[in-house]
């Protein structure tokens, strides 16, 4: 800061030695002004000789009067802004220029804001995603079972839905006529034939009653009875609970017909929706954790299992399926689970408090202890953020003291100072006039 200052003075001195050569030199009458004119222009250029280098620059260095509501109202004197009428207030002009001019606040008006400092550091930051969740059945272990032919559903061993099966158990038994063709032809195929009759596969035969499913041990005691039968079991290919039965004593029934459904929960999914900003923090395998309300003190410890290809084009998130063992059943689909996905540790990132940062949908900015007393807000590019703590990429440097508190007022204000450079001032009038503000003045 106080080079620059320092800088800005030398400048001031250069334009006052300029100004002292000019006077030096015999003033000449431009044409077409008069001699009361150029007498005049002499008086000023002497008397602008007579100021020394610091005079001069102090004298760029008064303090200007400006409209709290319209900052481009700048003015040399105490006065009342022409358009809102509000009085002028006085504003010390600081030569140093930039996006973000510093502001400079006294120990009292820091003690006033209650204004807290912080420092950059390098850490750890832990990615992890808590989320909400549903439990839904894991569609690898569902079955739906339907019959390989038409026929008639005899001897149903099932009567509602949310019954428990093992694996193997009779439903039902069925009858139709397919079947008991095959069965025919299969015995047919198990007895010797006529020389130079054409004999029938037995294997064949064996394959057409497999194809039907009908079971082994049937098929086995077919070929050792001899005898086909009228009436054959449908069993549960796997073991689970029940969720669909149509199937009912007596009925009509066709390969379309979907007689019952099974599922084995010993495994369910939970499905759970991320958005699209921590979509790089997941990937397949990952731990995963969730608790249900109706088990509360309960941890289930599963993974990630799938990240589905395309975001929801409303939600803008990303669903995700996870995979949790469900031994005791405990977990019912449709269950609601609250989820946390661990991401696992993204170790020496430069890292400062989230309370520290200034978010307005444009820019990121903290302000900076520049020295004691003074500040300067800074435009950062900031990374994840995780348990009240957020990851700079640009912007700052590790060690750098920032404001944690207070930081908006300092920030309205450097903004306000700005301001002044990109405004014009404005005569009573409402004119625009030739002087910069902020540092230039004009000479009249």
């Amino acid at each position: 800061m106080q080079r620059f200052r320092i800088g800005f003075l030398a400048a001031l001195i250069t334009a006052g030695l300029l100004a002292g050569c000019e006077a030096a030199q015999p003033p000449t009458t431009p044409a077409g002004e008069t001699g009361d004119e150029a007498q005049a222009e002499s008086e000023r250029l002497a008397g602008a000789s007579g100021e020394s280098a610091m005079e001069h620059a102090l004298k760029h260095l008064d303090p200007k009067y400006v409209c709290p509501m319209h900052p481009q109202i700048v003015r040399d004197e105490p006065g009342s802004c022409p358009i809102c009428g509000m009085d002028l207030v006085k504003k010390q002009m600081d030569p140093v220029v930039g996006k973000y001019p510093e502001v400079a606040l006294r120990p009292a008006v820091m003690q006033n804001l209650g204004m807290r400092i912080g420092t950059v550091e390098r850490g750890t930051l832990w990615k992890y995603i808590r989320t909400v969740g549903r439990v839904e059945f894991d569609e690898t272990r569902l079955a739906h079972i339907h019959p390989r032919a038409e026929g008639w559903i005899e001897d149903l061993q099932l009567r509602a839905e949310g019954e428990r099966v093992t694996k193997d158990q009779d439903l039902a038994e069925i009858y139709a006529p397919a079947m008991l063709s095959a069965q025919v032809d299969f015995l047919q195929a198990l007895e010797p034939q006529p020389r130079g009759v054409s004999q029938v596969k037995a294997d064949k035969a064996r394959n057409l009653l497999r194809l039907l499913d009908i079971p082994e041990d049937v098929i086995r005691e077919i070929e050792q009875q001899r005898e086909p039968r009228n009436r054959l079991p449908i069993r549960a290919p796997i073991e689970g609970i029940v969720t669909g039965l149509k199937a009912r004593q007596g009925m009509y029934v066709t390969p379309e017909t979907e007689m019952f459904t099974i599922a084995d929960l010993s495994r369910v999914w939970v499905m759970v929706d991320v958005f699209e900003a921590q979509i790089d923090w997941l990937a397949p395998g990952l731990t995963a954790e969730i608790r249900v309300p109706a088990r509360p003190g309960k941890v289930w410890e599963g993974r990630v299992d799938y990240l589905y290809p395309e975001l929801d084009p409303e939600t803008r998130t990303l669903r995700v399926r996870l995979v949790f063992d469900n031994p005791d059943l405990a977990l019912k689909p449709n269950m609601f689970a609250d989820v946390v996905i661990y991401g696992g540790p993204k170790r020496d990132v430069l890292k400062i408090p989230a309370e520290a940062m200034i978010v307005t949908g444009e820019r990121a900015t903290v302000v900076k202890v520049v020295e004691e007393g003074r500040f300067q807000p800074v435009d950062v590019v900031a990374g994840m953020e995780r348990a009240g703590e957020v990851e700079i990429l640009s912007g700052l440097e590790e060690g750098d003291r920032i404001v944690l508190s207070g930081q908006f007022l300092i920030d309205s204000e450097s903004s306000l100072q700005a301001s002044f450079m990109r405004f014009p001032a404005v005569d009573a009038s409402g004119a625009e006039t030739s002087e910069a503000t902020g540092g230039a003045h004009a000479h009249h």
